[in-house]
């Protein structure tokens, strides 16, 4: 596997087309939209927009991010962008860490975790608990482009990841992530446990539910019937993304890639409506957070090939590699957010997984790598501690 370095450093002719684009931003109206029942508010759109044109300087957080080393590779005609920083420990060799983010995530969603993670000792931790980090960019997704081929979804995305860390040197391996980054983890725990150290994650969700699969109703407890309700409520009132990414992903994609101001909205709803900031999404993430993230969706051209993801996800069965139970026999680690897309019974969590640590944090939600850096940075650190 050839990897080379790699630098961001976008031209500056598309951050002119971009300021262009932003000033002739058509929105439409809204009304009776205070609570942001049907989507995205009007008000707050324009406001961020405003932002966005006047204020925000994306050569200050493309020089944030290349503080990092970055790198580049080709993993089965896939180019892979990834970070990679080694970790400062008290002696012994550090264990490799792959971060695996989500959808509409990016790779600079760990960004508050890297320091404590890689040299948790500068940041008032214990320098046994460094890790090797490698966060890539998912196929498809930011920098990991142009997606060249159909069928690469989460288990394809898997073996990919193996390659790369076996690539790098490293035979084992640990792995955090959330959203897509959790299934991916989970897949990793089924599939390849033998070369893992343990997998780390959030997002707890069948391998097979983009084929239907379901938590069987049994397994919620008469206490957890509120969790089922939960769940329900989240695929009716908020699935209609979850709908079209799975089935026409490419029609929407021709207007987020030609609008920012869409992208935009597009985002932005699933930031709020998904993160524990009690309507107020500038609680978690500030403006400029919100816009980088668009940003990297823009600038790579990238929100039609990570929205196939799910498409591919919905029309490739999963096909389980062993009939043993548990079904991921990674040691698992696993972290509760109260305000998580879904949630899932106990009873069911340790059934389906090898659960060796499982932990009910008491803020955050699905962008907890954002929302709750500190708190997730413990709970990795206290589950691969004990794996020593």
């Amino acid at each position: 596997m050839k990897v080379d370095a790699f630098k961001i450093d976008i031209d500056q002719a598309q951050l002119d087309e971009l300021r262009q684009k932003l000033s002739t931003s058509r929105l439409p109206k809204d009304f009776g939209n205070d609570q942001w029942a049907y989507g995205s508010n009007g008000a707050y759109m324009a406001e961020l927009l405003h932002h966005w044109q006047h204020n925000y300087d994306w050569r200050k957080h493309e020089a944030a991010m290349n503080e990092f080393p970055h790198f580049r590779c080709v993993i089965d005609d896939m180019p892979i962008h990834f970070i990679h920083i080694k970790g400062k420990s008290s002696g012994a060799p550090c264990k490799p860490l792959l971060l695996l983010h989500g959808w509409p995530w990016s790779f600079w969603d760990y960004q508050k975790m890297l320091g404590p993670l890689s040299d948790p000792a500068a940041h008032g931790g214990d320098a046994t608990n460094a890790f090797d980090l490698i966060i890539p960019s998912l196929p498809g997704y930011g920098f990991s482009s142009p997606l060249p081929k159909t069928g690469i979804n989460f288990w394809r995305a898997a073996d990919i990841f193996v390659e790369l860390m076996q690539g790098l040197g490293y035979d084992k391996f640990a792995v955090h992530g959330h959203d897509w980054g959790a299934i991916i983890a989970a897949q990793l725990g089924h599939k390849h446990a033998e070369k893992l150290i343990g997998s780390h994650f959030t997002t707890l969700l069948p391998l097979d539910t983009f084929t239907g699969g379901t938590v069987d109703p049994s397994y919620f407890t008469a206490e957890e019937q509120s969790l089922a309700e939960y769940n329900a409520h989240f695929f009716a009132d908020g699935g209609g993304y979850f709908a079209i990414q799975s089935t026409r992903p490419q029609t929407v994609a021709y207007g987020l890639n030609d609008s920012p101001t869409g992208l935009l909205a597009w985002i932005l709803e699933k930031r709020r409506s998904w993160s524990d900031c009690d309507g107020v999404v500038e609680s978690v993430f500030s403006k400029d957070d919100l816009i980088t993230t668009v940003m990297i969706y823009w600038l790579t051209e990238t929100i039609g090939s990570s929205m196939r993801f799910y498409y591919e996800a919905a029309h490739q069965p999963w096909t389980p590699s062993h009939d043993r139970t548990p079904v991921v026999e990674a040691p698992c680690g696993i972290a509760v957010f109260p305000k998580e897309v879904v949630l899932q019974p106990k009873a069911w969590i340790e059934h389906y997984y090898n659960v060796q640590q499982l932990s009910y944090l008491p803020h955050g939600g699905h962008f907890a790598a954002m929302e709750e850096p500190v708190k997730l940075c413990k709970d990795i650190q206290q589950f691969f501690a004990k794996l020593r």
